[in-house]
């Protein structure tokens, strides 16, 4: 997280509020004249450009490259065809792997089989670069992602999230993707605190106690909490 900055602000948007009618018109007056970078969207009367290069700015999220590359780490690995097995072994708890599909290929890792660091992981994946409806298991692309975080590969955060907020803004989904940075980004850029209205408060933070009681896979020899064992019993709702 230190490397790629996602703890200067990223990770810390958990822990505000969000509103969910500014998100709303966020999306329905997100466009761009041309068909590209950067996207307009007008928020109770403030036009707010967006592309990725500036939400790397908000988000102190620099872009590394390696000395003779143009692309980060991960678009490089993301374009090359992936090995599953090393991918299996860094997700996985020995002996787990890829679910196949009809045709043999890889398909999707099923959450029990999720290390803890994993399970971490794609948590955070779902609420602060790539939201989906689906937070189970992981499909190939989830899975990629998932691995390039584990794996410490260097990425262009701004990139991932603006091109995801586009694919969210075309599509007919009634989803209302990244709500804690959208009511941020909008805030730091002058929509008045007489716009927020409808403010909602977000699920919890991402910290110990949270990955003990949601995260952590029991047979995963790796991770071992001090008396984790009493918060399950506590907790058994959440097992």
């Amino acid at each position: 997280m230190e490397r790629q900055n996602l703890h200067k602000h990223l990770a810390n948007l958990q822990e505000g509020s969000i509103d969910v009618a500014v998100v709303k018109e966020f999306y329905a007056s997100f466009y761009s004249l041309a068909d590209q970078a950067p996207k307009c969207a007008r928020i109770r009367g403030h036009l707010i450009k967006i592309d990725a290069d500036s939400l790397n700015e908000f988000l102190q999220t620099p872009v590394l490259l390696e000395e003779g590359e143009s692309l980060p780490t991960y678009y490089r690995f993301y374009n090359l065809r992936s090995d599953p097995i090393e991918i299996e072994a860094s997700l996985c708890i020995p002996s787990k792997g890829f679910i196949l599909n009809t045709e043999g290929q890889p398909w999707k890792l099923l959450r029990k089989d999720h290390t803890t660091l994993a399970q971490t992981w794609s948590v955070f994946s779902y609420s602060n670069l790539a939201p989906t409806s689906r937070t189970s298991d992981l499909n190939i692309d989830r899975a990629r992602l998932v691995y390039g975080l584990i794996t410490r590969m260097d990425m262009h955060i701004g990139g991932l999230i603006f091109g995801q907020m586009t694919m969210m803004a075309q599509s007919n989904s009634s989803r209302l993707g990244f709500p804690a940075l959208i009511t941020a980004l909008c805030r730091s850029r002058g929509v008045g605190s007489d716009a927020f209205t409808s403010n909602e408060n977000l699920r919890p933070v991402i910290d110990l106690a949270y990955i003990i009681r949601n995260c952590w896979n029991m047979n995963d020899q790796t991770v071992n909490f001090p008396e984790a064992r009493l918060c399950w019993i506590e907790w058994p709702q959440n097992n």
